[in-house]
């Protein structure tokens, strides 16, 4: 029987799933997270990500399969600049690791045990020569030999794997003009991969679960700016440390969205972009919130929001036609795309005032001080207008304007015309603010 909780959370998912359905995500998974099993599952979240028609794109890692293979052959491990300086010898064990690395990757993607979310996917993994590189070359007079760097993606092969509804498996190496093959860092080729694809999202999974303030409380969302500060602090963990200046590049070059998730927490992949508060921490170029203009296509939405709290008394009621009207003085708070709130500003220059009307604010975002971006909105408004004060009519919400500097006044501090069409049925309540 379906639970109360699952019907919410299926709902919640809904507009996500149409929204990333044909889009492209880059996933990149250290050789940790292959190496400690923790693969497994997250392979079960990627292939449901398939199923719902995103387009994914895995890039591993190969790190500690590195590690383990020059050890048992008893090989020099070197690094400049915190690069691996690959040698020949270095290069063949690289090309091992890549082997093991891939043929767990693919048996996991694999899997269709009966009763088991994987039964019946059939995922196909796709993989080839889409990396072309080329020498890193001497550095500070290291000759880093195999240590390459990304120099092309063939993006269309590797869109036309993704179109023929295949995962397409991106290993660290890539291969020059000359027939050699060069080591690359997971990272840097994710980020190129990403951008070269024009991507919906550039994926990390990480130790921890993201980004996190000096007091460990995890920090959810960022802007490119917001992330440069916090790598000047110094105070991030070693992995967030080296994955974040990637995000920031990747979201400065076109990648609307990129996310560090955790590698440990079961469904980490789903919980982060499928529901509104997600577990990780998001990178964004721009602020993720943000209050704009209303526009005709924004009517739905604003009914949406105030049709509840007419029921309930709290705002006057109004037409579809009177908004389609009235649209070029209402604005909306959009927050990651979705609209949650909206606010409208009938000016009354005569009377040197403003009315602040129709501010509504979704109940589930009541809590994040979006009321008092609406609110800041409407007086910026109102002051580059050369107004001096604002109004407003209230009958359930006087508290929520006291608090934020709004006096009660008497109804005939209204303007005249505001007056004339006062309803005393609802008997609100006057209160203004002087600018």
């Amino acid at each position: 029987m379906l639970t109360r909780e699952f019907v919410l959370s299926f709902r919640e998912a809904a507009p996500y799933i149409h929204a990333y359905r044909g889009k492209t995500f880059v996933l990149a998974v250290s050789g940790e997270t292959l190496q400690d099993g923790g693969f497994a599952s997250m392979a079960q979240d990627i292939n449901l990500l398939v199923s719902l028609g995103v387009r994914v794109v895995l890039v591993h890692g190969i790190r500690p399969q590195i590690e383990s293979l020059l050890k048992r052959h008893g090989i020099a491990r070197l690094f400049h600049r915190d690069r691996r300086v690959t040698d020949a010898a270095t290069m063949d064990v690289v090309k091992q690791a890549i082997g093991v690395a891939r043929l767990d990757v693919e048996a996991q993607l694999s899997m269709g045990m009966p009763n088991s979310p994987m039964h019946g996917s059939q995922l196909r993994v796709a993989g080839g020569n889409f990396i072309t590189a080329q020498p890193l070359g001497v550095l500070d007079g290291v000759d880093m030999q195999y240590t390459g760097q990304v120099r092309r993606i063939d993006a269309d092969a590797i869109r036309r794997r993704l179109d023929a509804g295949e995962l397409a498996l991106v290993s660290p190496v890539g291969y020059s003009l000359t027939g050699e093959a060069f080591n690359l860092t997971m990272e840097e080729l994710a980020t190129h991969v990403a951008i070269s694809l024009k991507a919906e999202k550039l994926i990390f999974a990480v130790e921890g679960r993201g980004a996190v303030e000096q007091d460990g409380q995890l920090i959810s969302t960022l802007t490119s700016q917001q992330a440069e500060a916090l790598l000047d602090a110094g105070s991030l963990p070693e992995d967030v440390a080296a994955y974040l200046p990637y995000c920031i590049r990747a979201t400065r070059e076109g990648i609307p969205r990129a996310h560090l998730i955790s590698r440990y927490e079961d469904g980490a992949l789903l919980v982060e972009h499928f529901t509104r508060g997600g577990n990780g921490t998001m990178i964004a170029r721009d602020p993720l919130v943000r209050v704009r203009n209303a526009s005709i296509e924004d009517i739905g939405d604003i009914i949406a929001l105030i049709r509840p709290l007419e029921d309930q008394g709290i705002l006057v009621k109004r037409s579809r036609e009177h908004l389609e009207m009235d649209i070029g003085q209402y604005a909306v708070l959009e927050h990651d795309g979705k609209i949650y709130g909206c606010v409208a500003m009938h000016a009354f220059p005569d009377a040197d005032t403003a009315e602040l009307a129709c501010l509504a604010v979704a109940p589930t975002k009541r809590d994040g001080g979006f009321g008092e971006m609406l609110l800041q909105h409407v007086e910026y408004q109102a002051r580059t207008q050369g107004l001096h004060s604002l109004f407003v009519l209230t009958t359930q919400t006087a508290h929520w304007f006291v608090e934020r500097g709004f006096a009660e006044a008497d109804k005939s501090r209204l303007p005249l015309s505001r007056q004339q069409f006062y309803n005393y049925q609802r008997r609100s309540k006057v209160f203004v603010k002087s600018l």
